[in-house]
């Protein structure tokens, strides 16, 4: 950290633009002096077997304006009407329920999320996709859907009228569509049937799990609980897990776990990573990737074909005939590659900097950053999703 010293000039306004520049660079120097930010406990870690669960069923939206599936191409849009129409009393015979031409009917797959603790009688949001070729899923209303868990269990009913932030027009051939038509959503549109018993009053002790594996992070953890409730209540298991001694009586493990999660925790510094997308060639860098010195030569091999085609016309009463033949041309063009050399760079602006050096595209970093990692001069972990 410099020092800055200000020498006020002799003039009136000199000492109150002094004050001002002093405490301007004061601001800057207590913003870069600041200390790194400190994460809470429930930032990085959460109770084991206190999560949501996933839910699904298969749903018909009905009140479609003409765009519903065609039913002759998806049967089980027909089926599960009559299915539905059945419910209600309604039996129609088989020739006549394989029939069903409906343009206002579509089927659908709904979704939803469980959340932990969730009771009978609380609204959870659904997501509703079209399962068949329906073109608009716009002013429908899903009618009553059972949601499904992993067991086979019904845990909530949905019903209600789609949310899609959407908009279409065809005539003539001529289609115009913004955003997606063919899937919606339900604020609060399924109610929840059944809880899912969760282990959190279970036992004399709660499992923490961190979001990710680092035994840095498990041991600051267990020392910032044990500093805060004594020692010997939370011991580190592995880089993922520790275990919590609790109270028993639900109200003052609920009071523990609260002021638990609110632990602040010295941010460690996270492991160097690379991460690259090989389908869209995005590549993310995290604040802790150095790079060792190196030099690099990347040149480019391009090959072109061109094919002209040419008439040949056959000369004036010869009985000939009009002949067209192609042309072929292939060109092999290979660029020099200059050798670069690359410094040392220990922080990321410098990796950034050193990498724009390069003047190469991102699909051709994605072999540059592989090739200086397998030189051993990347200091960070390469992940290809």
């Amino acid at each position: 950290m410099h020092n800055f010293f200000i020498t006020p000039k002799t003039s009136r306004t000199a000492p109150a633009t002094a004050w001002l520049l002093a405490a301007m660079l004061a601001l800057l120097a207590a913003m870069f002096s600041a200390p790194a930010h400190a994460a809470r406990i429930k930032e990085v870690a959460a109770v084991e077997g206190v999560r949501s669960n996933q839910l699904s069923g298969f749903g018909l939206v009905v009140g479609l304006d003409g765009t519903g599936d065609q039913t002759t191409q998806m049967p089980y849009t027909s089926q599960g009407m009559a299915n539905y129409l059945q419910q209600l009393g309604i039996t129609l015979p088989t020739a006549q329920a394989s029939q069903l031409q409906m343009k206002n009917v579509a089927a659908v797959l709904v979704t939803a999320q469980l959340p932990a603790f969730a009771r009978p009688g609380q609204a959870i949001d659904v997501n509703v996709s079209s399962l068949g070729n329906s073109k608009s899923l716009k002013g429908g209303m899903l009618i009553s859907t059972p949601l499904k868990g992993a067991d086979g269990e019904i845990y909530a009913i949905a019903q209600g009228n789609l949310v899609v932030a959407g908009a279409g027009a065809a005539a003539g051939g001529s289609k115009v569509q913004v955003n997606h038509l063919s899937a919606g959503r339900i604020p609060s549109g399924a109610q929840v049937e059944r809880s899912v018993p969760t282990p959190l009053q279970e036992g004399s002790s709660l499992i923490l799990g961190l979001e990710a594996t680092d035994f840095q992070t498990a041991r600051k953890v267990a020392q910032a609980i044990n500093t805060k409730f004594g020692a010997g209540v939370a011991q580190a298991l592995d880089g993922r897990t520790i275990r919590v001694a609790a109270p028993m009586e639900p109200d003052a493990r609920v009071t523990f776990m609260a002021e638990l999660e609110e632990l602040p925790l010295e941010a460690s510094v996270a492991a160097a990573k690379v991460v690259i997308n090989s389908r869209t060639g995005s590549i993310v860098l995290n604040q802790a990737v150095t790079l060792g010195p190196c030099a690099i030569a990347h040149g480019n091999l391009s090959i072109s074909i061109s094919s002209t085609p040419n008439v040949s016309q056959p000369n004036a009463l010869s009985g000939g005939q009009t002949a067209v033949t192609e042309k072929t041309d292939i060109q092999i063009k290979n660029e020099p590659g200059m050798l670069i050399q690359l410094p040392a760079a220990p922080q990321l602006a410098d990796v950034v900097r050193a990498l724009n050096s390069l003047g190469a595209t991102p699909q051709d970093l994605l072999a540059i950053l592989q090739a200086i990692k397998a030189a051993g001069a990347l200091n960070a972990e390469l992940e290809v999703i």
